[in-house]
């Protein structure tokens, strides 16, 4: 049997592949294996039948066998370890795309939502309009920073690596945002990303489980 995935039924993202399901999806196809979803409801994904795959309530859980894992980035880290295609065989260089995934997660993805959660949620406050600025400058430090090490390289280090995987699920969140306009590096370095026929088919998958949600 294929692994499982969860996915939410109704997105919140719209189809734009930003829900994290995206990031196991496109790993998945990476590695040409092939893999089954399953779709949760908002209600559904804080019952305790959930939570016993995920106990934070969230999506992707994954299951193989008697093997359940959560976190996307662990379960994109599983996939690279078991398949070929996304993580290099010299130690050294496995490594190092090792290290960019941890670097996708947790130094440049924590500014970015914490500048999308406040988009979305705090817009009505009376400190939005002061404290945006703050996040604005938060973000482009990781982005001044993550510019000047990507350079003139197409890819992160080397060869494309589940590294630069998560870190474009990351910068793809910046979206409408304007400010990946200051750097045409990293734009590139998305579209690159996004040009990959296994990307395309892992974002194909999860747009049609939202026109199939919302009738179109």
């Amino acid at each position: 049997m294929s692994p499982t995935i969860t996915a939410f039924k109704q997105s919140p993202d719209r189809g734009r592949g930003l829900a994290r399901d995206m990031r196991v999806r496109w790993a998945f196809e990476e590695v040409g294996q092939p893999y089954d979803v399953r779709l949760v409801t908002f209600p559904e994904m804080k019952e305790p039948a959930y939570r016993a795959l995920q106990p934070f309530g969230q999506i992707p859980a994954y299951r193989d066998d008697d093997l359940t894992l959560f976190e996307s980035g662990a379960i994109v880290l599983h996939i690279a370890e078991r398949h070929e295609g996304l993580l290099p065989d010299d130690a050294s260089a496995r490594a190092r795309a090792i290290c960019w995934m941890f670097a996708a997660l947790s130094t440049v993805e924590p500014p970015i939502v914490e500048r999308s959660m406040a988009a979305i949620f705090e817009r009505d406050e009376p400190w939005y309009e002061a404290r945006m600025p703050m996040l604005d400058a938060r973000v482009r430090a990781r982005l001044d920073e993550l510019a000047a090490r990507l350079g003139d390289a197409d890819w992160l280090d080397g060869a494309f690596s589940a590294g630069d995987l998560m870190m474009v699920t990351v910068l793809r969140r910046l979206g409408s945002s304007g400010l990946l306009d200051a750097y045409p590096s990293l734009a590139a370095y998305i579209v690159r990303a996004e040009a990959r026929p296994a990307y395309q088919r892992a974002f194909e998958a999860q747009l049609a489980v939202f026109k199939a949600a919302s009738g179109g």
